[in-house]
């Protein structure tokens, strides 16, 4: 449980650290009203977008039982305070064991909020054809920028990477086109599990995918060198779905 005698500042300033999008990735202002961050009492910290006002869309391994989860909302000077999430839906194939053991699963969930909070909704993508390779894709996160440092969160970084390998449903692997994952480049890293992989359709960004896991360099433990998500085609009838169960309809 989230102690109420520590300050927020506090627990910052203590929590489990977790890097951002590495690669001197640029701030993503355009993005940053759009997602938000996520943290959980046992020390971790993930990415979600607005899919509504009062709904998120993160990863299934960002908010797995036998945790508590806050989200952080920052005020007009960059005061952050927690918030309660509300109701948590994790997709029913998602498999805990499967994300321990680095295997695919269905890597989503639902927050929905007790209120509406001040964020832009971002509509799915339709995605009617196959990813191919070099299709590029807006990866968008919100962790920590020097390691160690809680210090460094709460800014909006975003890193524009392709597709590489065998792109399918499960999942699609990203790399930085400048240094195609063998040397240290642009990617997410751990706080930034659950932020969205956005694509662009009819003239504006939409969702696409959630980011799952990272590499670092020649696939070496790490950041800076693989993204990989997971991909929305096979979840979004169930998104949808479990959104209106929600009674939230969502942008599409």
């Amino acid at each position: 449980m989230f102690s109420r005698a520590v300050s927020v500042a506090a627990w910052f300033c203590c929590m489990t650290p977790a890097l951002a999008m590495v690669g001197d990735a640029p701030p993503a202002a355009e993005f940053g009203q759009s997602i938000v961050l996520l943290v959980g009492s046992r020390g971790s910290s993930c990415t979600g977008v607005a899919l509504a006002r009062d709904l998120i869309l993160t990863a299934g391994h960002c908010v797995m039982p036998g945790a508590d989860y806050k989200l952080v909302e920052f005020d007009a000077a960059r005061k952050p305070t927690l918030k309660d999430v509300g109701t948590i839906a994790l997709h029913p194939s998602f498999d805990a064991a499967a994300v321990a053991r680095h295997r695919v699963t269905a890597d989503v969930a639902l927050i929905k909020l007790p209120a509406p909070i001040d964020v832009t909704p971002v509509p799915l993508a339709t995605l009617a054809k196959s990813v191919a390779v070099g299709d590029r894709f807006t990866v968008v996160g919100y962790g920590l920028t020097i390691p160690g440092d809680g210090r460094s969160g709460g800014t909006a970084r975003r890193a524009t990477l392709v597709a590489t390998g065998q792109p399918g449903t499960l999942q699609i692997r990203l790399i930085d086109p400048k240094t195609k994952g063998e040397r240290p480049g642009l990617g997410a890293c751990t706080g930034d599990s659950g932020g969205p992989a956005l694509v662009e359709q009819s003239g504006r960004l939409t969702v696409a995918g959630v980011v799952s896991w990272t590499t670092g360099p020649a696939l070496s433990e790490g950041c800076g060198g693989m993204t990989g998500i997971t991909p929305l085609t096979r979840y979004r009838d169930w998104i949808v779905s479990t959104a209106a169960k929600l009674g939230r309809p969502i942008l599409q």
